[in-house]
């Protein structure tokens, strides 16, 4: 089920992995609410840091951005992916090794600093290639990993993030440009360096300690809007985790989620962090029906149907549900009817923005 807090979150847990894209920003755009519930975090104890699949950017572009929402940031709070993908092709490649780098020049300096050698082209005979997310990605480039990997160069990523928030709207990420890739070369990439691998978040709690001694899982909570890489590189890790539904995930997806997808708690947006979380719990009605509670609200399910009251009132199949406890009990209750073998296929209408 869904849990709960009676304390803040930002009070129970020690630091905070905070995704970037539909988190704190949505391109060049601030998310709302995003500054008020950094600020509001930092405040209450919790050290706050930003992990982001995107590698693309240095750590010192990402945290001036970040600043310039009126949040204290500096490029020490950031890590990327272009930084794992870097110690995850030190351990697999021996030194030296050449890499085509399918990427920009953050991706390109991490691998230089980890003793590799960057190569532009697959006329270089590239030992490796790597390929990324960048906004100016097109055939060329695509084109150079195919040719360096049918020449026999190892495949690698540094996410499988098939969409990115941006600006304007959900855009291809970097797992939707690799299938050009595959489908040419017939190969799959062998490791992907970002989330939803949980290499990031226990290479992060090392970076981002606040004292000497590393925070443990338990005191380590990520916050993500995706399911598929910020929640599951958490469940993979072993870290509690918070979904915010400012980005990629909605209340449908959620609510369908398999175990490996679900958070432990749902927030509307990142002032969350700085609020208790309400508990679900469970009770039996006389029917034997298995009732999901959250403060206001109740969630049930009988003849592969999710039903949903709010205050006393049962939403009908034409209304929207706007409220987050309707939410928690609803996915609460639909997680409990999947893991017991039952289908769940008539589901409420929720709006896109809870409270």
């Amino acid at each position: 089920m869904i849990q709960g807090s009676s304390t803040p979150l930002a009070q129970r847990y020690e630091l905070a992995l905070l995704d970037l894209d539909g988190v704190v920003y949505l391109g060049a755009n601030p998310v709302v609410y995003a500054a008020d519930g950094i600020r509001q975090a930092a405040a209450l104890g919790m050290r706050i840091a930003y992990t982001t699949n995107n590698p693309s950017r240095f750590p010192h572009v990402v945290a001036e951005q970040i600043s310039s929402f009126g949040i204290d940031a500096h490029a020490e709070d950031v890590i990327t992916s272009a930084m794992v993908s870097a110690a995850m092709l030190s351990q697999k490649l021996p030194e030296g090794a050449k890499v085509l780098v399918i990427g920009k020049d953050h991706l390109k300096d991490e691998l230089t600093k980890a003793g590799l050698t960057v190569v532009e082209s697959h006329t270089d005979h590239p030992d490796a290639v790597i390929q990324s997310w960048f906004p100016e990605i097109g055939w060329a480039h695509l084109a150079e990993a195919a040719y360096a990997i049918e020449q026999g160069a190892q495949y690698f990523v540094t996410n499988r993030d098939l969409t990115i928030p941006r600006e304007g709207g959900i855009a291809p990420g970097n797992g939707a440009l690799q299938i050009p890739v595959i489908e040419a070369t017939g190969q799959q990439p062998q490791a992907s360096a970002g989330k939803p691998e949980a290499a990031m978040y226990h290479q992060a709690r090392h970076l981002f300690s606040p004292t000497d001694e590393m925070v443990t899982t338990e005191r380590c909570l990520p916050v993500g809007d995706r399911l598929d890489t910020d929640i599951e590189a958490a469940n993979r890790g072993g870290y509690d985790s918070a979904v915010v539904l400012t980005g990629v995930a909605d209340a449908e997806q959620i609510i369908l989620a398999k175990p490996i997808l679900r958070p432990t708690y749902i927030c509307a947006d990142l002032l969350g962090l700085s609020q208790p979380q309400p508990a679900v719990t469970t009770s039996e009605n006389g029917s034997d029906t298995r009732n999901f509670l959250c403060e206001n609200a109740r969630a049930w399910v009988t003849d592969e149907t999710l039903h949903v009251e709010v205050d006393g009132e049962k939403i009908g199949p034409e209304d929207e549900i706007r409220s987050l406890n309707a939410l928690r009990a609803a996915a609460s209750a639909a997680w409990a009817a999947a893991d017991a073998g039952e289908s769940v296929r008539i589901l409420p209408k929720f709006a896109r923005t809870l409270v």
